[in-house]
């Protein structure tokens, strides 16, 4: 178990924004997971918490609260509350959230939903954001912080991809099609559309402009998978371009992402977009078991993983090179996909 002290300074981190940079504690575990249904129970809460993160990120769909009845979403969110896990997880580290989804308030829902004004209010009411937070005085829940000291900064990206997101294009009901599509979406054909509104365009360009060694992208919906045919990045491929052109222009190193939504857990990696390779940790389902059939994904390491589990990134600064660990593991704590690289292997000039 982490030290008081430790424990307080990370709580000061995530209160204070202006703090961060200066921050002596480094982030060496963060724990990460998405879906999960507020009226089950949550008994991975003790196997994340036997992990000992720095810190724990919620990738969305955190409840499913799917109602444009603001009461009844404040009263689902009281549901995760209550929650004997998730009352021991908030005591033990800080809890940085976006949302997907469920918890936005309908399935799928983008710019369109009608309560998205009322829903950001509760969700920043519930994850307790500070009456002065940046969160609170734009459209959307897009927020950065930058966690430890020169040398050992981790800044932790949160995309709000609900809030500003364009209509998907829809092609039926779920079937089997072609390259083993299953979901009822086809990318959109023109490049028109957003994901993440141009207000959060021009806000994620000057974060990645500051200074950081290790950025993580938390985005509920997969950058990298896109051939299964529910909600990604691929829907929009103009948006996704887009992404990958701004890391490449900002000379951001150090990329990770982690993703939610699918109810499987997996590791994706693609070498061709980026000066380094790019991974992509997709951990859904801390109450969740997936009945679904394999999706097809040539970018995967490994197998997906359809019972209950979480995501952990393990960093290593002692350590020549400063390895970096990638695991998803199950209900009981045991590690069940693992991949690992290095920062250096993360820098622009890995390549060359």
């Amino acid at each position: 178990m982490k030290s008081s002290f430790r424990y307080a300074a990370l709580i000061l981190l995530a209160a204070c924004n202006p703090c961060l940079s200066a921050a002596e504690t480094a982030l060496q575990n963060i724990a990460f997971g998405s879906c999960a249904k507020q009226f089950h129970p949550q008994p991975i809460w003790d196997s994340i918490i036997k992990t000992d993160p720095d810190l724990f990120i919620f990738l969305g769909d955190n409840i499913y609260g799917d109602t444009t009845d603001m009461e009844k979403l404040q009263a689902k969110y009281q549901q995760l509350a209550e929650q004997p896990g998730y009352q021991r997880i908030k005591k033990h580290c800080p809890i940085l959230a976006t949302w997907d989804d469920h918890d936005y308030g309908r399935n799928d829902a983008g710019a369109e939903f009608s309560k998205k004004v009322e829903s950001q209010q509760i969700f920043l009411d519930f994850f307790e954001e500070p009456e002065d937070s940046p969160r609170r005085k734009h459209p959307g829940i897009y927020h950065a912080r930058i966690f430890g000291p020169v040398g050992k900064r981790v800044q932790i990206l949160l995309l709000d991809t609900r809030y500003f997101r364009s209509e998907l294009n829809r092609v039926g009901k779920p079937a089997i099609r072609s390259e083993g599509r299953s979901g009822p979406y086809e990318p959109v054909k023109e490049p028109t559309g957003t994901i993440l509104g141009e207000a959060q365009w021009v806000w994620l360009e000057k974060q990645l402009l500051k200074s950081a060694e290790i950025r993580i992208i938390a985005s509920s919906i997969q950058v990298i998978s896109d051939l299964h045919g529910w909600e990604c990045w691929g829907n929009h491929p103009h948006e996704r371009e887009r992404l990958y052109q701004l890391l490449r222009k900002t000379r951001a190193e150090g990329v990770i992402v982690l993703s939610g939504d699918r109810h499987h857990g997996e590791i994706s990696r693609i070498d061709n977009q980026l000066p380094y390779p790019l991974y992509d940790i997709t951990a859904s389902g801390l109450n969740w078991k997936n009945s679904f059939s394999n999706e097809h994904n040539p970018h995967r390491i490994g197998v997906p993983y359809r019972e209950e589990h979480f995501g952990n990134l393990i960093i290593d600064w002692e350590k020549p090179d400063i390895p970096i660990t990638f695991q998803i593991r199950n209900l009981i704590g045991r590690t069940i996909i693992q991949s690992r690289t290095t920062l250096k292997q993360l820098s622009n000039t890995s390549k060359r």
